[in-house]
């Protein structure tokens, strides 16, 4: 790869306008390369000493969208058919956002782009043992990075996307493309019109990171604060066996570990709480060389595995650690409390834990900084409960329900009522905002819908098991 001189350092970056290697990434380059991109580098370049082991990869460069949109030829179409549209149409966006996502995931992605992936992947897969001589066949994750994406006061949680198990150069080609036009995924265009970004001001880079071997142990997420009360004092660890795909997405009812930071800091053993989940499912390897979604599947856990934890105690203390140090760092190089939203996985082949993702946590730290105010919701009358779970928030909500079971059911849906289903899709977010309060039979408190209920302010429950 060429290099080039980096303006704001004045220090030789190995990169194109179009790769840059994760090493050679700081946390301000978000303009080039997103939130997520840019948190990957700034813990491999920052915290590796400090003993966070974070997956290498590179990221492809919003340039790198931008200039695929212009060679396709449909930079200013795109534009024209989300500028102006009635987001609260949800078939309107639901085929406008399609039409947009297929234009631009067909696209060829430009040459010079396809050179610089293909050459920093075969470099990424140099000593991986999984490939054939001269043949780059490593596993890798593609993951998507907006440019207005993880700042401290809009998540864009589960808006775009992300692919998991992409082997071999082609493979990899329409995960870069897939991924680009998720930029434009009914939940991404809504979340930017409630949240006042221009849809031309946000470009999306691509993540391409080594995959950590999780669906051979176990993944999660984690937060360094209580994600109900907002309390600082602990690190709450949320895992499933697998890919953490199903604990983000709400697919599996997940183990929870609470850790306290203060005696964890001090040296001692500080898991306060453990709750065990069932983790019916577990997303797993679908096999080589394929493309997108079909790269992954879900299949049952045994049962003998859904009556065991994820973690040990050491390897949650270890994770909680890692925690503090990444929050440490945010809070130091912000000049303020900044707590964070973590993504954790365990390699089933060494037993090694990595942090995949991080970003700073959005609702309890912007309400620390703007409001004194503490609300409180009660209940003025009794009745049968007829499903429990986990809530998410103090509030309390009240309409009809309405089980919708899929995207199909949707346009049945009529504003105040409650949603009730077997899990929330990220693709649902119109909709979420228009319910009095949500209901999951699946699902733990850290995940997508968890996250994005808060930010809405939406009462919601998770993991009934019997909800639907």
């Amino acid at each position: 790869m060429a290099m080039v001189e980096h303006g704001r350092t004045n220090t030789v970056r190995h990169t194109t306008a179009y790769v840059i290697p994760f090493r050679e990434i700081t946390s301000s380059d978000v303009g080039t390369v997103g939130g997520k991109n840019a948190s990957l580098g700034e813990m491999i370049g920052q915290l590796g000493s400090l003993g966070v082991r974070v997956p290498d990869g590179f990221a492809v460069t919003a340039e790198a969208f931008r200039l695929h949109l212009r060679q396709a030829g449909i930079e200013e179409w795109v534009y024209q058919q989300v500028d102006g549209l009635n987001v609260a149409d949800t078939r309107a966006l639901a085929e406008t956002a399609q039409r947009v996502r297929d234009r631009i995931a067909g696209a060829t992605l430009p040459t010079a782009v396809r050179d610089a992936v293909m050459a920093a992947y075969r470099v990424l897969s140099r000593d991986s043992e999984a490939c054939d001589e001269g043949v780059p066949c490593l596993d890798v994750a593609c993951r998507s990075s907006a440019t207005a994406e993880d700042l401290p006061t809009a998540s864009f949680a589960g808006q775009h996307e992300t692919y998991l198990n992409i082997r071999g150069e082609e493979a990899l080609d329409a995960a870069v493309r897939a991924c680009m036009a998720s930029l434009f995924t009914d939940r991404a265009i809504v979340y930017r019109v409630h949240n006042g970004f221009e849809h031309r001001a946000v470009a999306l880079s691509v993540g391409v990171q080594r995959m950590v071997r999780s669906d051979l142990a176990s993944a999660g997420t984690m937060f360094t604060l209580d994600t109900e009360s907002g309390h600082r004092g602990v690190v709450v660890i949320d895992g499933a066996w697998g890919l953490g795909e199903t604990v983000v997405q709400g697919r599996a009812n997940p183990d929870e570990f609470w850790v306290h930071k203060a005696t964890a800091k001090s040296g001692k053993r500080s898991v306060i709480r453990r709750d065990l989940g069932d983790k019916a499912v577990k997303l797993v390897y679908a096999g080589a060389g394929l493309v997108a979604a079909r790269s992954v599947k879900e299949v049952p856990v045994p049962a003998a595995d859904r009556r065991r934890f994820v973690l040990s105690d050491d390897e949650a203390l270890t994770l909680a650690r890692w925690a503090m140090v990444v929050e440490d760092h945010y809070s130091a190089k912000r000049g303020m409390d900044s707590p964070m939203d973590l993504e954790w996985a365990k390699d089933g082949r060494t037993g090694e834990l990595f942090i995949v993702q991080a970003r700073p946590e959005t609702v309890h730290s912007q309400r620390g900084s703007l409001t004194t105010t503490l609300e409180t919701y009660r209940l003025k009358g009794k009745g049968r409960a007829i499903v429990t779970g986990k809530s998410v928030g103090a509030r309390v909500g009240t309409g009809s329900a309405r089980i919708v079971r899929s995207t199909a059911d949707l346009h049945h849906f009529k504003p105040g009522e409650v949603l009730v289903a077997e899990m929330t899709d990220p693709d649902w977010e119109p909709v979420l905002r228009k319910a009095a309060a949500v209901v999951t039979d699946r699902g733990g408190r850290t995940c997508h819908a968890a996250i994005v209920s808060r930010e809405m302010g939406l009462p919601c429950v998770v993991g009934t098991g019997s909800g639907t």
